[in-house]
């Protein structure tokens, strides 16, 4: 019963496969192989437009490194103060973008607020050099609570940064299954909403090291080559991350795996309402379960096999909703999550 993030899971076999399959023979190295091309054509194809494409090893680097190619001397990113970019890569952000900062922005259900991402912007006149000057703006597609920006909720923080002059950057992690829950296309969920820059993650949902930055006008990512490269992250045999996601792609894999990952994420949910010894501790979207346990049923749980975490982020409205006896946990699904685990899982809670 692994419920303590989609990153515990493996590949799938069918990804799994096709990297076996490329690992014979020989092909051009550092992006310039046939497979390569073949799979930046794809994602032309799937955001409906050209793009340009940059494949990576991390998530963490995915976000550094689009940071870090509009980055400004003195630059200030404002991104939700729950962000993976602020609160869970170790400064990352800032160390490839010469030394800009993260400014944190609230906003309910790991949302940023309009009206405090104004307010954050203004904080940093352009023209005030002790201040700094605004670089960018970071959302992230599903939250880190498990939630999900509406189409116009995204519109109308992009809209806030061209005000400003400055990019929207995504975190799409969990990217696909934020997708599946909205129903939407990638173009509408991005670029025609007004997102400049994509950190795509395959990794999570069934590839083995699969990450891509995504740039929507391609003449924006001019410097990305020379960054990817001074931060070690340009491979010899970008085929074998090619591989993965032609794999991933094929037969819109990638959708279904994420639709399961999410149906899974449902089924819990419907099990925690039925039962009396557990509640949602919020309602969420995708693949991610927030949940008040009595610590009682936690350890038990735990004792049988399950494997998840004590959530510490408590949102500042929960504070005194949760009783002594009492834990906040975060509860993921993945493409690999059965509904035999599920089941037991629930059955577990109900005792």
């Amino acid at each position: 019963m692994f419920f303590a993030s989609d990153n515990w899971a493996g590949a799938h076999p069918k990804i799994a496969e096709r990297l076996a399959t490329e690992a014979g023979g020989f092909a051009p190295a550092y992006g310039t192989s046939p497979l390569d091309k073949k799979v930046e054509q794809t994602f032309n194809d799937i955001f409906e437009r050209e793009v340009a494409v940059f494949f990576v090893s991390t998530g963490t680097a995915a976000n550094s490194l689009a940071l870090a190619s509009v980055g400004r001397p003195g630059g200030v990113i404002f991104c939700h103060d729950s962000a993976h970019v602020f609160c869970d890569e170790c400064g990352a952000p800032g160390f490839f973008s010469s030394a800009a900062r993260l400014s944190p922005v609230n906003g309910a259900d790991g949302k940023i607020d309009p009206v405090s991402l104004e307010r954050a912007i203004h904080a940093v006149p352009p023209g005030f050099i002790h201040a700094g000057q605004p670089m960018a703006v970071t959302i992230t597609q599903s939250t880190e609570s498990g939630t999900l920006y509406a189409l116009d909720e995204i519109e109308r923080i992009a809209g806030i940064a061209r005000t400003h002059d400055i990019p929207l950057h995504m975190d799409g992690a969990r990217f696909a299954n934020a997708l599946v829950s909205l129903n939407v296309s990638p173009a509408e969920m991005t670029w025609k909403r007004g997102v400049d820059i994509l950190s795509f993650g395959g990794t999570k949902n069934g590839c083995w090291c699969a990450e891509a930055i995504v740039f929507m006008n391609p003449e924006q990512a001019r410097q990305l080559p020379f960054i990817r490269k001074q931060s070690a992250q340009l491979f010899s045999k970008t085929r074998f991350v090619a591989a993965q996601f032609e794999a991933y792609f094929e037969d819109d894999r990638w959708l279904a795996l994420a639709a399961h990952a999410n149906r899974m994420a449902d089924r819990l949910r419907t099990g925690i309402d039925g039962s009396n010894t557990a509640r949602q501790a919020w309602s969420t979207s995708a693949n991610e379960v927030f949940a008040i346990f009595k610590k009682d049923t936690a350890a038990a749980l735990r004792a049988a096999g399950a494997q998840f975490y004590d959530w510490h982020g408590i949102p500042a409205h929960l504070h005194n909703e949760i009783g002594e006896d009492e834990t906040l946990v975060r509860l993921v699904t993945a493409f690999a999550t059965s509904e035999d685990e599920v089941d037991r899982f629930v059955s577990g809670l109900r005792g």
